[in-house]
C-alpha cells in the first residue's frame, strides 16, 4: 500500500505523458514508404519526380501527398483512397519481414508503462498501417489513445494530431512530450505547445534548426531514460 501511494505521489508531481509518431519514430521504415510512394507516383500515376523529391513529400495524409504532387482535383476521393491503400499494401508486403521496434524502445515502453505514464500514438498513418504495426508487435497495451490520419481534418504540421492525443489522455498539452522524426512533425508539436524528442532516422539534426521545442536528438532509445524526461 505504501509503495502504491509513493508511486501515486510521483505521478502527481510530473503529470507527464508521451505521444509517439510511428513511422520513423517507433519503427525505422521510412525508406520503405518512400519506395512505395515513388513506385505509385511515378510508375502508376506518371509523376516526374526523383526519389529525393518524393522523400521530401513524405509527411501528412496520403491524400495530402497526392494533392501536393498533382494538385487538388486531379483525383476523386475514391481514387485517392484506392491508391492510398494500394501503396500501403505494397509497403506492408515489403516491410513485414523487417518489422521491429527501434533499438531500446521496447524497454522504454515497459519503463514508462510501469511508471503509469500515459502514452498515445499521434500519426499521419491510416489505421490500416497503425494496426499492422501494433498487431504484429503486440503493442496495444501500452497506449491509452491512438490518433490516426482518419481522426483529424488537417495533418501535421497542424497541431490537431497531438492536441487530440493529449485531450484523449486527459493531459495538458504543456505536459506532453512528443517523439518525432520529421521536421513537419516537430513543427506540429511546437504548434501544439509541446516539447519534442527527435529521432534522426531520416533527417539530420541541422534540418531542425528552426525549432525551439527540441529536448534532444537520439539515434535510438538505448540511452534514453524515462526518469530523465519526467524529472
Amino acid at each position: 500500500m505504501l509503495q502504491h501511494k509513493h508511486k501515486q505521489a510521483i505521478m502527481a508531481t510530473h503529470k507527464k505523458a508521451f505521444i509517439f509518431d510511428m513511422n520513423g519514430t517507433m519503427i525505422d521504415d521510412m525508406a520503405y514508404h518512400v519506395k512505395g510512394w515513388y513506385n505509385i507516383l511515378t510508375d502508376d500515376l506518371g509523376a516526374t519526380l526523383s526519389f529525393e523529391e518524393v522523400s521530401r513529400e513524405m509527411y501528412g495524409k496520403n491524400s495530402e501527398v497526392m494533392e501536393r504532387v498533382f494538385g487538388k482535383g486531379k483525383f476523386t476521393a475514391e481514387e485517392m483512397d484506392f491508391w492510398s491503400i494500394e501503396k500501403e499494401k505494397r509497403y506492408q508486403d515489403a516491410y513485414l519481414t523487417h518489422l521491429k521496434l527501434i533499438d531500446g524502445l521496447q524497454q522504454f515502453f515497459e519503463a514508462a508503462y510501469a511508471a503509469e505514464i500515459p502514452m498515445s500514438i499521434g500519426s499521419a498513418a491510416i489505421p490500416f498501417n497503425i494496426n499492422f504495426v501494433l498487431d504484429n508487435l503486440h503493442l496495444h497495451q501500452y497506449f491509452k489513445a491512438i490518433v490516426s490520419a482518419d481522426d483529424v481534418i488537417i495533418s501535421k504540421p497542424h497541431p490537431e494530431t497531438f492536441t487530440k492525443a493529449a485531450e484523449l489522455m486527459g493531459v495538458e498539452a504543456e505536459n506532453c512530450i512528443v517523439f518525432e522524426d520529421a521536421p513537419k512533425g516537430v513543427e506540429a508539436a511546437q504548434n501544439a505547445g509541446m516539447k519534442c524528442v527527435v529521432l534522426t532516422t531520416m533527417h539530420e539534426a541541422d534540418e531542425f534548426s528552426q525549432y525551439s521545442n527540441i529536448i534532444c536528438f537520439i539515434k535510438n532509445y538505448t540511452q534514453l531514460r524515462v526518469e530523465d524526461l519526467i524529472s
